[in-house]
């Protein structure tokens, strides 16, 4: 990925992106324009503040999307989430703890979708 631009909110957000690993699985139909404002405003801007680690706010992402039934996306966070180093034991209770307040049809798509991503990743490291 590479944007003419000089801005250090892009460069910032795409480094955090490369740390999450979220670029193999991006979606494709995003517009640059709209790419772009996402990686500075996003992940240039909120993900590099002070005050929370990567992976408190991966952890937050998750809880989130867990919660708002956001299948794609979560795809994309667990991903980042196990690419920061954390342990898929750490997801699986978060899952278990957002069932009670978000509800449990969303906890089973949750794992269901974790156990996906874990499984093709397991492959990909083992090509």
């Amino acid at each position: 990925m590479s944007y003419d631009s000089d801005d250090k909110k892009l460069a910032a957000g795409v480094a955090i992106i490369e740390k999450l690993g979220l670029l193999s699985k991006a979606n494709p139909a995003l517009g640059d324009d709209f790419r772009q404002h996402t990686i500075e405003a996003l992940f240039g801007t909120i993900w590099t503040r002070d005050g929370l680690s990567l992976e408190q706010r991966s952890m937050i992402t998750l809880t989130t999307l867990i919660a708002l039934n956001r299948e794609h996306e979560l795809v994309l966070h667990f991903r980042g989430a196990r690419n920061l180093g954390i342990e898929r034991a750490t997801i699986e209770e978060l899952i278990l703890h957002v069932a009670h307040y978000a509800g449990w049809p969303v906890a089973v798509t949750a794992s269901s979708i974790l156990d996906d991503v874990w499984k093709e990743m397991d492959e990909e490291m083992s090509q």
